[in-house]
């Protein structure tokens, strides 16, 4: 078996879009990829996301909000930033680690009610999944 491609989703405040990402990893690509999330800064899991996500099977409420630290980019061959500002303060990455960017809009900024608010969330995660499937595809040849 070969070892699997360390992927990080690096996101502003590790909290809704890259835990997200992260968990569709988990969740479509098994073992083929090793799937971790960190933020500029560490906000704290936004219960909307793991509302969401939950509903589409998908359990991130074990994954931790972290903030990106030196040591996580040792062994890495992806970097996927999925806000401007993650992409913006982007560390200098080790030699050979690709780096790509998804500019994803926030769904903790969403405004309006508890529905709309939810729509939003449920659109961002419909989007991410989508994201991770063709990355996964592109990763397996596909």
């Amino acid at each position: 078996m070969t070892t699997p491609l360390r992927i990080l989703f690096l996101c502003t405040g590790n909290s809704c879009r890259s835990q997200m990402a992260e968990g569709w990893a988990h969740h479509l690509a098994g073992e083929r990829v090793e799937a971790i999330s960190a933020g500029i800064e560490a906000h704290g899991k936004n219960p909307r996301a793991i509302a969401v996500m939950a509903e589409a099977g998908v359990d991130i409420s074990e994954q931790e909000s972290t903030r990106l630290t030196p040591g996580m980019l040792d062994g890495l061959g992806l970097v996927v930033t999925v806000c401007g500002h993650a992409d913006e303060h982007c560390p200098a990455l080790p030699s050979g680690v690709r780096r790509v960017h998804w500019p994803l809009e926030d769904p903790a900024r969403a405004t309006g009610d508890d529905q709309q608010i939810m729509a939003t969330f449920r659109a961002s995660r419909d989007v991410i999944r989508d994201r991770v499937r063709s990355l996964i595809r592109e990763l397996d040849g596909n």
